[in-house]
């Protein structure tokens, strides 16, 4: 049902059960990235790529390009809790409120 000025309302049997785990390796199934009330910003002039970052993200949402290196966030997984940031020795990502 839309709800006028691009909000969709959805039922509550749409929705996928909260703290449930169906099945292993499942989570790029499900789009959580609306949570965060914060979110990561990547300055790539200030990146060394050591990749630091890229084991920390709970929600593997560093995105890394064809040559391995991090061109940005996913947004649709991360859920703004900066680890990546804190791990950041170079000061490539900030964060900022949504």
């Amino acid at each position: 049902m839309n709800a006028g000025k691009g909000v969709v309302l959805v039922s509550w049997r749409d929705i996928t059960h909260g703290s449930h785990v169906f099945e292993a390796g499942n989570a790029k199934n499900f789009k959580t990235g609306d949570w965060r009330s914060r979110k990561p910003v990547f300055v790539k002039d200030k990146c060394k790529q050591c990749l630091l970052c890229f084991p920390v993200c709970p929600d593997s949402a560093i995105m890394l390009d064809e040559n391995t290196q991090v061109k940005g966030f996913d947004m649709d997984f991360c859920k703004g809790c900066l680890c990546c940031k804190e791990v950041c020795n170079f000061g490539a990502i900030e964060g900022e409120d949504v």
